[in-house]
C-alpha cells in the first residue's frame, strides 16, 4: 500500500532527525547548524505524515508525531 510506504518513510525522515540532534550535540562547531537542519527534517517528516492523512484518509499512527 503506498500510504504505509510514505509514512515508513516519514518515520525514517524523524529518525535521521534525531540523529543528526545526538550528532548536533557531540559536534559544537556545527552544533547550531545540525539543530537547525535535524528540526527541519522531522518538520519534513511530520509534512508527510499530514499529507497522507489528508489526502489518502489514511492517519497516522496515534503515538506518531505530528504537531
Amino acid at each position: 500500500m503506498p500510504a504505509k510506504e510514505i509514512l515508513d518513510e516519514a518515520q525514517t525522515l524523524h529518525d535521521v532527525g534525531d540523529r543528526l540532534n545526538v550528532l548536533a550535540d557531540k559536534n559544537p562547531p556545527v552544533e547550531e547548524a545540525l539543530n537547525l537542519i535535524s528540526g527541519k527534517v522531522r518538520d519534513s517528516a511530520n509534512l508527510l505524515k499530514v499529507v497522507v492523512a489528508v489526502k489518502m484518509g489514511i492517519p497516522a499512527e496515534p503515538n506518531s508525531e505530528v504537531n
